[in-house]
């Protein structure tokens, strides 16, 4: 998944998939997931940015 095996490693678990039809769709299936996850947002947007703000100055203003 993120090409940290060895060489000798890498080329048996590649052999598996080629050999095992549930590894591979199970391979797939989390691959799938990572794709999916690694292009999720990371960061608040704009807007929740400033509505947080606007929320933290109401309570400065009060003091």
């Amino acid at each position: 998944m993120y090409n940290e095996l060895p060489a000798k490693e890498q080329q048996e678990v590649e052999q598996a998939l080629l050999h095992d039809a549930d590894l591979a769709t199970t391979c797939a299936d989390l691959l799938q997931a990572q794709r999916t996850l690694n292009g999720l947002r990371t960061a608040p947007s704009a807007r929740s940015t400033e509505a947080i703000l606007q929320y933290a100055r109401s309570f400065m203003r009060k003091n």
